[in-house]
């Protein structure tokens, strides 16, 4: 029997950086908001971008919204984690986002689209990346068109899109499929793989290169 004395030592677990990415309309900002009721103790990444504000968003909470003039000159000033033009809308992640609840030993949790989370990979290569994902391109078409904000160009635009999004789905550590109706189940799926990362016995320490 081995000696209690001879334990290994059970200290906290070192931070985590979630990423959660997957196509537009794959549900990420309906599960963000799930797994915000959860209260675990998380930081929730808030990505700047210059799009318009869509009924009900919160400046601040949901995105930080900026002109284009301001978010091109944090981009030059290097206060970006990453950044990147898409649908000819600027989104991207301030530093401090990011780099201090880490240095806090706060899990931070980052969603992102499949491009930025590529961009997130090459310079934290131990983030714990989640690929969110739909139970069909049907289902993905039906929540485009109640989210009424494209027409049917940007639809068809941004279906193509997420089929080249989905195929690279080997990227990523996890894929999690959120289906029409039931983000319950995503989100338990989400929680349980963040709750074992955390017992890993070599644990993901992350580094930003």
């Amino acid at each position: 029997m081995t000696d209690a004395a001879e334990l290994p030592q059970a200290g906290p677990a070192p931070p985590l950086l979630v990423v959660l990415s997957g196509p537009s309309a794959s549900g990420k900002g309906t599960l963000i908001a799930e797994l915000r009721r959860l209260e675990r103790p998380w930081h929730f990444a808030v990505t700047a971008t210059t799009r318009p504000m869509r009924p009900g968003e919160v400046d601040g909470k949901d995105y930080i919204f900026m002109d284009t003039t301001d978010f091109l000159r944090a981009r030059e000033r290097d206060e970006l984690l990453e950044s990147a033009q898409v649908y000819d809308r600027w989104y991207g992640v301030p530093r401090w986002q990011v780099r201090d609840p880490l240095i806090a030993g706060k899990d931070v949790i980052l969603e992102i689209d499949v491009q930025g989370a590529a961009t997130i990979r090459a310079i934290a290569p131990k983030a714990l990346s989640i690929f969110v994902m739909p139970a069909s391109m049907d289902e993905l078409r039906q929540r485009l068109a109640r989210r009424g904000t494209e027409d049917e160009n940007e639809m068809k635009r941004r279906l193509q899109e997420a089929s080249a999004e989905l195929a690279r789905i080997d990227e990523f550590d996890y894929r999690v499929v959120n289906r029409n109706g039931d983000p319950d189940s995503a989100v338990r799926e989400i929680d349980a793989i963040i709750a074992a990362e955390k017992c890993r016995v070599n644990p993901r320490l992350v580094q930003m290169l």
